[in-house]
């Protein structure tokens, strides 16, 4: 798992037909390196969250095969 904060959302009016529905967010780990992850929990800008990558990310689509490789799988809690 991989810890990442969301920095931004991402539009897509266009998707191909596998793709679930549900939001595709960018997130910037704690190494700095960004990407795009999708998102079937509802996160929001500059909430922390948990990320899975590769074959990981895709096998949570059980119905259908998804061109997914990162999925946000938790949001994380903080405590202040």
């Amino acid at each position: 798992m991989i810890r990442a904060k969301v920095i931004t959302q991402v539009w897509s009016t266009k998707r191909i037909d596998t793709m679930p529905g549900g939001g595709l967010l960018e997130v910037e780990t704690e190494k700095g390196d960004r990407l795009i992850a999708f998102d079937p929990l509802g996160c929001a800008v500059d909430e922390s969250v948990l990320i899975t990558q590769g074959s990981v990310a895709a096998a949570y689509f059980t119905k259908f095969k998804a061109p997914i490789d990162a999925l946000i799988i938790g949001s994380i809690d903080e405590q202040g």
